[in-house]
């Protein structure tokens, strides 16, 4: 009759080659980026305000202008979106 070892091995998970590590690299790699995405969506919403002013002070009458302008408002407000828990 033999011992039973006074360590159980149940609670080591069985090495399993096969198992992708991907997804976790995956989860990991986006945090690390949430960071300075947040960083720096802020500070170009912060910006762009002052490019705005140039193009309204020049009139939008001009088809390419307006279409700038619209462009870089919706930027504006993309980038309040993704920064605007930034340093919170």
């Amino acid at each position: 009759m033999s011992n039973p070892s006074p360590v159980s091995n149940e609670s080591i998970a069985p090495s399993n080659p096969d198992a992708e590590p991907s997804h976790d690299y995956y989860e990991r790699f986006v945090r690390s980026l949430k960071g300075p995405v947040q960083f720096l969506s802020f500070w170009i919403a912060i910006a762009l305000p002052f490019v705005h002013l140039p193009l309204l002070a020049q009139g939008l009458g001009d088809p390419a202008v307006t279409l700038t302008f619209v462009l870089l408002l919706a930027t504006n407000v993309f980038a309040l979106y993704v920064g605007h828990d930034y340093d919170s």
